[in-house]
């Protein structure tokens, strides 16, 4: 999908709480070539059944990173390649311009991205509009590929 001179995108799941999820996304990365990175503490061991079946068996095609906590994590990059996925925020995620090598971040399932990141970077925070206002959010796993491509698309 992409050339090997370009960096490739980095999905970060902080603290994420649901196997399938993070085996569905591990295998969105492993289809992409992105890195997944995943911020502990984790809601689950990784030799979690249910995250090796959502996986399939693509895991030696997934480079995957881990993290012991945001601080580590945020501290060992440059905040003008991160942009936060967030229902508490406003700004359309099709509004940010994406480049290789960025870190697309999404929060736990049941509770997101802390408030006190969203202020910190509150100008990298973007959200996937909903249209029926009693749905609350998407699917982690849905709502990672749906910006993940929108940044792939970017860059055709």
């Amino acid at each position: 999908m992409r050339s090997t001179a370009t960096p490739p995108f980095n999905i970060v799941l902080v603290e994420p709480e649901i196997p399938p999820n993070t085996g569905s996304i591990a295998r969105l990365c492993g289809a992409t070539d992105s890195i997944l990175h995943l911020v502990r503490p984790l809601g689950f061991s990784t030799d979690d059944k249910h995250l090796k079946r959502a996986g399939l068996d693509y895991w030696q095609y997934v480079k995957i990173v881990y993290w012991d906590n945001l601080d580590d994590f945020l501290q060992a990059q440059d905040e003008n390649r991160l942009f936060f996925l967030s229902k508490k925020v406003s700004r359309r995620y099709t509004e940010a311009h994406y480049l290789p090598g960025d870190f697309l971040i999404f929060g736990k399932e049941t509770k997101g991205i802390s408030q006190d990141i969203l202020k910190l970077y509150h100008d990298r925070c973007f959200s996937i509009p909903m249209c029926n206002p009693h749905i609350r959010s998407l699917n982690l796993a849905m709502a990672a590929g749906i910006v993940l491509f929108e940044a792939l698309r970017q860059q055709d």
